[in-house]
């Protein structure tokens, strides 16, 4: 039972005001953005229902209302009956996956007549809750391999079945979950794992085609097992005792594989990358008898590292070609340049770009925008939107919509931060890590600095099922904040 004389106006005191402040002003540009990507050359009504930003006026106010609903609730509502939202959302995606309904190649969307709702937008809200929930148990400890397997459970399910409705991006989302985890305890190794092997994958693949020095060589193999022997020595340094030895590897693997590159340039030319893996697997057999020898676990760890990186680099042209979609291996191509394709899988990129770099500093102004005006811009009130406020905008404006995300972004780690339990620190967390996923990628995406996987951008791409899922997110964990200072009896 809560103390004091009346719940409600508390709750509305101690309401995070500048971040609905922000959520408001980002839902402001979002529906101008969203008036410029729609609005067609002689449309006198941009209010009206037939239009997008008429539709998106409906969208903004149900979710406003959303939210108002969201926070009369109490806050022990959320932790209470978490598992129960997860199992219905669980149910919800696993039941879309036989969904009849195609739209765009994908079946992530359940047709209730006129209307249409995405699950996999609302997951996310619930699945971060069933993380607070179970990380937040007394007892519980991410360093403990059954507690952490779990956790992945929680996150990989609902994962498995958004790419089941062949929603792969929706999916990718769920890895901003490592943040928290990483918050929550999770070494930082596991972090730097994940980044080396996107390195790997990039530089590998990018580079595998071009030859180092005349020699049979391949540039991005001969990197990548470099990467691999220096990033191992780096973790022996980092989480072991064995410091010369560390600094040892990096010498003999560096020394060996210069001398093995001069010889194959000046005298007979062979493929050094033979050396680096001979290098790489006596690496291997010094870290296995230092970890019998010392019996820390971190050397076994260490060891694993090594090896996997071998193995994943060696299995991702394998994936690349025979795992991943053709439109999914075109897209990854033309990010690397190993393509262009303007006409075809580079297309969106290519006139978005154009796009972005017509609005200048100050943009064409609002409903002037020439690409999107004329439509040459695909998605560009959906996932491209970011190009609308780019062109209309110019740089000023979008570095202001990039602020005021960043201002979120901060202000969310300041109210997670604040939170006297795990409950709301882990939600909290969880909400600030999905929403600079989303920013991060999208606008990386329309700039063409990250894959194009189809993910909006919060508050300003069109449509209900992601306005309303991130407004579910925000407010939820603003509901939990507001009771953080009421007393409990």
């Amino acid at each position: 039972m809560t103390q004091g004389t009346d719940k409600q106006p508390g709750v509305l005191r101690s309401l995070d005001w500048w971040t609905i402040g922000i959520y408001l002003a980002l839902l402001t540009f979002g529906w101008l953005s969203v008036c410029g990507a729609s609005y067609t050359y002689g449309d006198t009504d941009i209010f009206s229902l037939d239009t997008r930003s008429g539709m998106q006026i409906v969208w903004i106010g149900t979710s406003v209302c959303l939210g108002f609903v969201l926070l009369m609730l109490d806050d022990r509502f959320y932790d209470t009956f978490a598992y129960v939202i997860f199992g219905v959302l669980l149910a919800l995606l696993f039941v879309t996956i036989f969904n009849p309904h195609q739209i765009k190649g994908s079946r992530s969307w359940l047709v209730l007549g006129p209307l249409r709702v995405q699950p996999a937008e609302f997951a996310k809200f619930a699945t971060a809750l069933a993380l607070a929930k179970f990380m937040s148990a007394y007892g519980y400890a991410i360093h403990r391999w059954k507690h952490f397997a779990a956790t992945l459970a929680i996150i990989l399910t609902p994962m498995l079945f958004i790419i089941l409705q062949r929603e792969t991006g929706s999916a990718l989302v769920y890895l901003a979950f490592f943040l928290v985890f990483y918050r929550e305890g999770m070494p930082g190794c596991v972090l730097f794992t994940g980044v080396a092997a996107v390195v790997y994958f990039v530089v590998g693949i990018r580079f595998e085609q071009v030859l180092l020095f005349g020699t049979p060589t391949s540039v991005g193999r001969f990197v990548v097992l470099l990467l691999v022997q220096v990033f191992t020595a780096g973790m022996v340094w980092a989480y072991t005792s064995a410091r010369g030895m560390a600094w040892a590897m990096v010498a003999y693997c560096v020394g060996l594989t210069l001398v093995a590159l001069l010889f194959s340039v000046f005298v007979i030319p062979f493929n050094v990358v033979w050396v680096q893996l001979a290098l790489t697997a006596l690496m291997v057999g010094w870290l296995v008898l230092a970890a019998l020898g010392s019996r820390l676990r971190n050397f076994w760890l260490i060891t694993a590292f090594a090896i996997g990186s071998v193995a994943f680099f060696y299995s991702a042209d394998y994936v690349l070609n025979n795992v991943l979609e053709p439109h999914q291996r075109t897209r990854i191509n033309v990010l690397l340049g190993l393509d262009e394709d303007l006409a075809g899988a580079g297309y969106n990129v290519h006139q978005s770009e154009i796009a972005i770099g017509s609005g200048g500093l100050e943009g064409k102004g609002f409903l002037n925008g020439t690409q999107t005006k004329l439509k040459f811009v695909p998605e560009q009130d959906t996932d491209f939107i970011f190009c609308t406020v780019g062109e209309e905008e110019g740089f000023l404006g979008s570095a202001g919509v990039l602020l005021l995300f960043l201002a979120l972004i901060l202000r969310l780690i300041h109210l997670a931060e604040r939170q006297p339990f795990a409950f709301g620190r882990i939600y909290g967390y969880s909400v600030l890590s999905i929403f600079l996923f989303h920013v991060f990628i999208n606008v990386g995406m329309v700039l063409g600095l990250t894959p194009v996987i189809g993910i909006p951008l919060p508050f300003f791409s069109y449509g209900g099922s992601s306005l309303w899922g991130f407004t579910i997110l925000l407010f939820i964990f603003l509901r939990i904040d507001a009771g953080r200072n009421l007393v409990r009896t």
